[in-house]
């Protein structure tokens, strides 16, 4: 092979892009010695997008050898501290490491007030900017996008204001074939236009179908973040379609009376709204600190649901 076809064979194998969550916490209210409160964190092509930052979130994100560099937007929930306590912490150390550029935070609007209240007392040399995106009550919007991916926002039901995200994949290219793209000496300018589903004219006018330069794209990937909320049909409504989803299951069969009295669901029903939904895979999490092991609540739900996998700390779950 000479090396012009070796070169296009380098630009034809196509690595699988990352798209990962890492959970740096999964317990509820406050922190135990067993699990912090909560924090995700997803990887999609080696960008970071936090989700929630409860007390020790950057511990945990140093932990995992993960880059402050790389942290362009935190999603909140909601305003309860367990979910947000360790965010003013980990916006002051980016600072001291210097990471440069804009910070979003997306949170609904008194979050917003109470972080810059803060950040503008105890971090006013910031090296980055720190931008606020206002989530409203009940709102569904996209609120970040890139070339490849969607965030977008839905409403959760809990006892103050409280929003889930679904981080879904674009559509992706279509696979070169090699042996035809050779063939047909396609230059190496065009071959980004036939990936994305363009035909090809030779030199000679004849024109040939991008179905035989090319083999079928895959499947888009996606993932929903349910945190605090009670069952409710409408979230697996809102989630409807979704590859992996995080659902909190703060508690057992047993407490059920608590957990629709305290805006919570049990591990049973985050497995029931996976089925309704039509998932392919369900992470639970959020439990309580009275629980010493979690398997009573991974085989409550997988009565319903037999894809689940417990959350907890340090565990990467590749979406792809």
């Amino acid at each position: 092979m000479d090396n012009r076809w070796m070169r296009i064979s380098v630009y034809l194998c196509q690595v699988m892009a990352k798209f990962q969550v890492s959970i740096l916490g999964c317990g509820s209210a406050t922190p135990t010695a067993r699990h912090q409160p909560s924090c995700q964190v997803v990887d999609f092509r080696d960008k970071l997008f936090m989700v929630d930052c409860g007390e020790g979130a950057q511990l945990q994100f140093r932990r995992l050898g993960l880059k402050f560099s790389r942290l362009n937007h935190i999603f909140i929930s909601h305003l309860h501290g367990d979910h947000l306590f360790g965010l003013p912490g980990l916006l002051s150390t980016m600072a001291l490491h210097e990471v440069s550029g804009s910070v979003t935070i997306h949170v609904f609007r008194d979050g917003a007030r109470l972080l810059k209240e803060w950040m503008d007392y105890f971090n006013r040399n910031s090296p980055f900017e720190i931008i606020y995106d206002v989530i409203e009550e009940g709102e569904r919007r996209i609120v970040y996008e890139d070339s490849g991916l969607t965030v977008e926002t839905f409403p959760l039901y809990h006892r103050t204001p409280c929003t889930g995200y679904i981080f879904r994949e674009k559509p992706k290219l279509r696979h070169l074939k090699g042996d035809m793209i050779k063939f047909y000496s396609v230059p190496v300018a065009q071959l980004q236009a036939i990936k994305e589903g363009a035909d090809f004219v030779t030199s000679d006018g004849r024109v040939v179908p991008n179905a035989h330069l090319t083999s079928p794209a895959d499947p888009s990937v996606s993932y929903a973040y349910c945190s605090d909320t009670l069952f409710d049909k409408r979230v697996a409504e809102a989630v409807h379609g979704v590859d992996t989803i995080y659902h909190e299951a703060t508690y057992d069969d047993s407490l059920a009376d608590k957990a629709r009295e305290r805006g919570h669901s049990t591990s049973r029903q985050a497995a029931q709204i996976a089925e309704m939904a039509g998932a392919k895979r369900l992470i639970i999490g959020h439990f309580s600190k009275r629980y010493n092991s979690e398997e009573i609540l991974l085989e409550q739900a997988k009565e319903v649901f037999p894809e689940v996998i417990l959350a907890n700390e340090g565990l990467r779950v590749d979406l792809i």
